[in-house]
């Protein structure tokens, strides 16, 4: 019995990875692409119960990839191997999206930059002030995280950001933070801060080209919104 039910579930595995091939999985479902990244990192068993269990913990396939490790883990049946490879995943796509995103000039490239940001960002459970450091031709320098906040607020400091600018020589500066409520409506500080690094940078030839808050499936732009 036990090695006809192996055969099955091997059998299961090879027409999985068949069908993945025909079109690169795009007509499979959500589980069954999760269920595919679990049988590289659980040789043996039925994994379809547990990618489908994940996905309704996680809400979704991203809840599922944006997920920390320490939350993975609360899954039962969700070991080390499982965690690097959901995460190794996830770690793929983000540098398939910033490598196309910052292909060139990057203000020409403004919907790969926002997809990579909404990758990066939009599923924190906490603010994230991010600065992209640009040359004259507009094409990044650095891409860092400058501070990681709490739920509703992250520092900015602008003296750092235009110190860090001059250290790079960077001439142009993109700010972006998340807002983990989902809505990227500015509050009264946001506006306030980054009228403070545009001025302090002005004053050094470091030119703020905007300031983007990234919400779960939105984004506003300070410069569109006509705030900067």
């Amino acid at each position: 019995m036990g090695d006809e039910v192996r055969k099955d579930q091997l059998g299961h595995r090879k027409r999985l990875r068949t069908r993945f091939l025909k079109d690169l999985g795009r007509a499979m479902e959500d589980y069954e692409l999760l269920e595919l990244i679990l049988t590289q990192a659980i040789p043996r068993g039925d994994v379809k119960p547990l990618a489908k269990q994940l996905i309704s913990y996680f809400k979704s396939y991203a809840g599922v990839l944006s997920a920390t490790p320490e939350e993975l883990q609360k899954v039962e049946g969700v070991g080390e191997a499982a965690i690097v490879a959901i995460k190794l995943s996830q770690q793929s796509a983000l540098r398939l999206l910033k490598q196309e995103a910052f292909k060139g000039h990057i203000l020409n490239n403004w919907q790969n930059l926002i997809d990579y940001l909404q990758a990066a960002m939009g599923r924190e459970k906490v603010e994230q002030l991010r600065v992209l450091y640009l040359n004259q031709r507009n094409h990044l320098i650095a891409d860092e995280v400058q501070n990681i906040g709490t739920v509703n607020h992250t520092p900015l400091y602008p003296r750092e950001i235009v110190k860090r600018a001059l250290d790079l020589s960077a001439v142009a500066i993109i700010i972006v933070h998340n807002h983990p409520s989902g809505d990227p409506a500015p509050s009264q500080e946001d506006i306030q801060m980054t009228n403070m690094v545009k001025d302090a940078g002005s004053n050094l030839g470091i030119t703020l080209h905007d300031h983007i808050i990234i919400g779960h499936n939105n984004y506003l732009s300070f410069k569109t919104q006509g705030l900067l």
